[in-house]
């Protein structure tokens, strides 16, 4: 079994290397020794989150919250060439941080809250912040649970109009639809940059969206041929553009 892994303190990996001691206290101290339970000498990973992790043991346990490791080896992990970004349409009920949840562990760069004309959700005000807040944590802690160094970025919401530059900027987009025309299982793939795929709610894509899509470079492309819910597509195509891309070689 592979090693659990923990969130640093910001800043506490820096100049860590191996030989070097650190502490994990806090929540995720507490979390590491009340609920996992670790041990003296069993082994622990600590991450920043944006790539860098520090692979050692436990050297002390103190208390409820606090422990030492002794860390062996510091790897540094590069950002990949290519970035997968899914523009997630809000789902209703808990399914968003599901959706967050699963594309964390399949391998997502990236994920964009849209507020789709034909989301049954809405986020504002306090609820909106709160749900952010949700998925964000989502993220964080499937981040962890599957093993990454480079948790995905969890971006504040867009409106369909803020969404448009960003695929315009990107090096491929796609918009996930049951009636395009091509399979995103073969579309030509930029060797370098971001590919941005949108997954609409449970409505659909409105023809006006899809109309600014198109003028913004997203064409529409179809997974398969069953319809997928909104909270499952989007880590389907991950997984797809995991494959194809030589991340899961």
């Amino acid at each position: 079994m592979t090693a659990p892994v923990f969130l640093a303190e910001p800043g506490a990996l820096a100049g860590a290397a191996p030989g070097a001691g650190l502490v994990l206290d806090g929540p995720e101290g507490r979390h590491a020794v009340a609920v996992r339970r670790l041990r003296v000498g069993e082994e622990i990973v600590l991450t920043d989150g944006a790539g860098t992790g520090a692979f050692g043991t436990v050297a002390a346990v103190e208390g409820r919250d606090r422990l030492e490791v002794a860390v062996a080896e510091v790897r540094a992990e590069p950002e990949p060439r290519l970035r997968i970004t899914v523009v997630q349409a809000l789902p209703k009920g808990d399914r968003g941080e599901l959706a967050v949840e699963t594309m964390t562990e399949t391998g997502v760069d990236a994920i964009v809250p849209w507020s789709a004309a034909r989301c049954v959700t809405q986020w504002r005000g306090e609820r909106g912040a709160k749900a952010l807040r949700k998925w964000r944590s989502a993220a964080r802690e499937a981040g962890k649970q599957s093993r990454r160094l480079r948790f995905p970025e969890v971006a504040e919401p867009v409106t369909t109009r803020q969404l448009v530059p960003l695929l315009s900027s990107a090096a491929f987009a796609a918009v996930l639809h049951e009636e395009g025309s091509e399979p995103l299982a073969t579309a030509e793939l930029p060797a370098d940059g971001e590919l941005v795929l949108v997954v609409g709610p449970e409505g659909g894509v409105a023809p006006e969206e899809l109309e600014a899509f198109a003028g913004a470079g997203a064409r529409p492309y179809r997974l398969g041929p069953s319809v997928l819910r909104t909270s499952t597509a989007g880590t389907a195509a991950v997984a797809l553009l995991s494959g194809r891309t030589g991340r899961w070689s």
